[in-house]
């Protein structure tokens, strides 16, 4: 018999907020003020994927579900969906009154447009999944979905961030990266926008045809740009902005700021995310392609001094490829203690000896331009480093210009994180897989690592729909790939959301800052 979902089942995981101070019915009106920093590169998810993009962009954009925070499917524009017993063949219905927000209806062939050219061009995180899959418009309201094999990942790939939909009439012909309709996008979302200031302030409104009546609460949403960290956080106390997530406040205010009354701060709504952070080493350049040499990195490195002196305690430390929340994640894997004796041992096996200057390697550290911990992570790694004999030299750039060299392999090692998703099909595997070796690309295989038999292990793993064999297939992939260690894992990073007491029904899912915001309000 076929899995059906309809849009009652899940009703409920809408109506759950991690902030509801007290049952009391939504006010309409009110402009929501957020810190967003730095400022984006661009605003429309796919042709960018850099953390500041995502949080304006999902309120203008839309995805066919969304997920609760137990990472169950909801509905969004799909009102119900089947999946045929083989799990070949998805079958969605879509809503019909949604319009898109230069008023031209919203249709399958949107859906289909996005799934089938848009997704596997442009989207970094997505085109793995989408490349899989063959989207046909059964009717205006109805779209097919086709595999050639099972993909168990698929009914969770969804989402805004991972698979937005995109208007077909603005977009089917054109270079999607140069549309100057990137410059003011047009989504289905709940806010509409209107106008980016650089260099202080995106600016979205309410969108009165919204297909959710009587939604959004809010009138608008100011995205401020503040580069100074202290007047981020400032701007917070004294109620000038009533939201900061992710990169906005540095982590060493973050505990100072929860106790200040009419300020909450919470780490729900990340659930889907499961971000961890590393540097990424270009394997393609020496001494970078000798894994003794990145072995040293590791064994290099406190990971724990980075985790409470300089997360601030909102971290874990990492141990491979897989977040610790994930249920195919094994701790048994080839591990890296502090330890620089055995760092020193690994260079000297290389050949790598001391000179005069005590050096032995001489490499470069492109710092993320993400704000101060950043900078203080960049400063530990290159003292750390040059401990064992390895001078490091600190870059530093715009995030377009970080975004421009990475993508292009630019570099020798930079500071990242990435976002591991509710699946390893979904969210690790692009990071590893030789096909995702993308030049010019954000956020797929930057570093260069290719094994065949972990390219296999991953697409037998992503076809699986066997619980237990996909767990032993992820298990053998964290053990190859934490022994060759690729790139340094750090830290798994617990994201802090503050907002004001007065904001309501703003982290209400596991993409927290990240959804849509239709259901947000403000109390007068």
């Amino acid at each position: 018999m076929s899995r059906v979902w309809k849009s009652i089942a899940f009703a409920a995981g809408l109506a759950l907020s991690a902030t509801t101070v007290a049952a009391q019915a939504p006010q309409k009106g009110g402009i929501l003020n957020s810190t967003l920093w730095p400022e984006p590169p661009g605003i429309v998810i796919g042709v960018n994927l850099n953390a500041p993009t995502l949080l304006p962009a999902t309120k203008m954009f839309e995805g066919l579900m969304t997920y609760d925070f137990n990472l169950a499917p909801v509905p969004v524009l799909a009102e119900s969906w089947e999946i045929a017993p083989d799990g070949l063949t998805y079958t969605f219905k879509l809503r019909r009154n949604v319009k898109w927000h230069d008023g031209k209806p919203f249709t399958a062939e949107d859906v289909v447009f996005s799934f089938n050219e848009f997704m596997p061009q442009v989207h970094s995180r997505s085109r793995p999944t989408f490349e899989r899959v063959k989207t046909t418009a059964v009717d205006a309201h109805t779209v097919r979905l086709e595999l050639k094999e099972p993909y168990a990942p698929l009914i969770r790939s969804f989402d805004t961030l991972s698979a937005p939909i995109m208007p077909a009439h603005l977009y089917k012909g054109t270079d999607f990266r140069a549309n100057p309709i990137n410059q003011t996008p047009v989504g289905t979302g709940p806010f509409k926008f209107k106008e980016w200031k650089k260099g202080e302030y995106v600016h979205l409104v309410r969108n009165d045809s919204y297909w959710q009546a009587g939604k959004p609460y809010l009138d608008a949403i100011y995205y401020r740009f503040i580069p100074d960290s202290a007047s981020r956080a400032l701007a917070l106390e004294t109620g000038q902005v009533q939201l900061a997530a992710q990169t906005d406040i540095e982590f060493v205010d973050v505990a100072r700021l929860g106790k200040i009354p009419g300020l909450v701060v919470t780490t729900k709504g990340w659930e889907w995310n499961s971000t961890i952070s590393w540097i990424e080493l270009n394997n393609r350049r020496k001494p970078f392609d000798d894994p003794r040499f990145r072995r040293a990195i590791l064994h290099a490195l406190d990971r724990e001094f980075i985790r409470t002196n300089i997360f601030f305690g909102l971290a874990k430390v990492a141990t491979g490829p897989l977040h610790s929340s994930s249920p195919f994640y094994d701790p048994n894997v080839p591990a890296y203690p502090f330890d620089p004796a055995k760092a020193s041992a690994l260079l000297d096996e290389m050949g790598l000896k001391p000179d005069g200057g005590g050096v032995r390697a001489r490499v470069k550290l492109l710092g993320l331009p993400y704000g101060e911990l950043w900078s203080r992570l960049s400063e530990y790694i290159r003292q750390a480093l040059g401990k064992v004999g390895v001078q490091v030299t600190l870059e530093s750039s715009d995030v377009a210009g970080w975004g421009s060299r990475f993508a292009n392999w630019d570099y020798d090692m930079t500071t990242t994180f990435l976002s591991m998703l509710a699946d390893p099909a979904l969210g690790v595997s692009r990071t590893y897989l030789t096909s995702n070796i993308r030049k010019g690309v954000l956020f797929t295989n930057t570093s260069g690592y290719s094994n065949p038999e972990v390219d296999a292990l991953f697409a037998k793993a992503a076809g699986s729909t066997d619980e237990g064999e996909r767990k032993r297939l992820y298990s053998q992939i964290q053990k190859i790939v934490a022994g060759a260690a690729p790139i340094a894992w750090l830290v798994e990073i617990q994201w802090p959301t503050i907002h004001s007491a007065k904001l309501r029904d703003a982290i209400i899912n596991g993409f927290g800052p990240n959804d849509s915001f239709a259901d947000a309000w403000l109390a007068k």
